[in-house]
Order: C-alpha cells, then sequence, then structure tokens
C-alpha cells in the first residue's frame, strides 16, 4: 500500500496536472462538439481505461523502457496522431448531412466502439506515459514492493482524469446543443471540432517525427 501521507500529496498534484488542458482536454472537447455528449463521456472513460493501463505498464518496468526508447515514443506519438486526424476527417466529412449530427455518428458506433476511441488515445498518448513515469516514482514508499503502488498511483491518477475531462465534456456538450438548434450552426460546430481534432492529431505527428 502507499503510505497515506504521501497519497494525500499525490492527489493535488494530480488534480493540479490534470486541470492544465492538454491532449486529452483538447480531444475530449473535439469529441463533443463532433459527435456529442454520451460518446464523449464514453472516450473520457476509455481514455482513463487507457491511462490505467499505462500505470499497470509502468509498475512492471515497460513504461520506463519505452521512455528510454525514442524511437518506440516516436511511434506512439505518430500513431496516436494519425488516428487523431482520421476521426476529425471523419467529423468534417459528416458534418452537412441531413440528418442530426449525434445520429451521423452513431451510426457506425457503438458503445465499446466509443471506449475504444478514448483507449487508442489514453494508451498512446506518450506524453501522459513519459509524466507518469516521471511523477508516480515520486510518491512511492521505498520500504513497501514499488509494483503495487504505481498501479494504485495509476489507477487513482485515471479516475481523476475521468472525473477532471467530464466536466470539460458536459461543458462543450452544452455549448452543442445551443449550437444544435440550427442547422448550419450545427454543421460549422462539427467541422470546427473536427479541424481541432486535425490540428491536435498533426501537432502529434510533428512532435513525433521530430528528432530527439
Amino acid at each position: 500500500m502507499v503510505c497515506p501521507s504521501r497519497l494525500l500529496a499525490f492527489v493535488p498534484v494530480a488534480l493540479l496536472v490534470i486541470a492544465m488542458p492538454g491532449p486529452s482536454v483538447l480531444f475530449t472537447i473535439g469529441r463533443a462538439l463532433t459527435v456529442g455528449r454520451r460518446s464523449a463521456l464514453l472516450t473520457v472513460v476509455g481514455n482513463g481505461v487507457g491511462l490505467a493501463v499505462q500505470g499497470l505498464a509502468l509498475a512492471v518496468g515497460i513504461g520506463a523502457l519505452l521512455a528510454s526508447v525514442s524511437g518506440a515514443l516516436a511511434v506512439l506519438k505518430v500513431g496516436g496522431g494519425l488516428y487523431l486526424i482520421w476521426l476529425g476527417v471523419q467529423a468534417i466529412r459528416h458534418s452537412h448531412d441531413d440528418v442530426d449530427a449525434s445520429a451521423v455518428a452513431a451510426a457506425p458506433r457503438s458503445t465499446m466502439a466509443d471506449l475504444r476511441v478514448g483507449f487508442v488515445l489514453g494508451l498512446t498518448n506518450p506524453k501522459s506515459l513519459v509524466f507518469l513515469g516521471a511523477l508516480l516514482p515520486q510518491f512511492v514508499s521505498p520500504h513497501a514492493d514499488p509494483a503495487p503502488q504505481l498501479a494504485l498511483l495509476g489507477a487513482i491518477f485515471a479516475v481523476l482524469a475521468i472525473l477532471g475531462d467530464s466536466v470539460w465534456a458536459l461543458a462543450a456538450s452544452a455549448a452543442r446543443g445551443w449550437f444544435g438548434r440550427s442547422p448550419r450552426r450545427q454543421a460549422r460546430l462539427q467541422a470546427g471540432g473536427g479541424v481541432m481534432l486535425i490540428g491536435l492529431g498533426a501537432y502529434s505527428v510533428v512532435s513525433g517525427t521530430k528528432p530527439a
């Protein structure tokens, strides 16, 4: 178990980091604008599960290995970036469909598909991998087995991330509801969300192709 004093110190630090806008927040906002509240919240949960898996990877030493191999991090950045670009292109393609945008988004999707979208983002986010690899060990007690402590801290971070990103999802989806009362505004909003996803994906690809 993690020492209670270390756990109490970890929670506010994790909350501060989660509150800072980053890739997951931008993705959540873009997702809420393009496909609506339900899908955005499901992808938030999927993202949290991906982060938890990263925490487990750190607990068994995989995260430390990946963080030390620049090629592996580049693959994660480029792969995740291309996936975001694909999602953004799909959002723009459907922005002028004659049916409700949420129905368009729901047609080819299921609950598991939405969860999978978020999971891929969380799992392939190299920023969170490196960050967790640097942060979590600082709160591990040297007098106990580090593996279960790292796993627990990673799980706590994932839960806090789900709660924090859900706030962004609800706020963005509320704005989407107002825009949705006008088909033209709805189309522009969905296209804007798609552009946001493409921009985030392009940044990830470019950063992944830069020399270390």
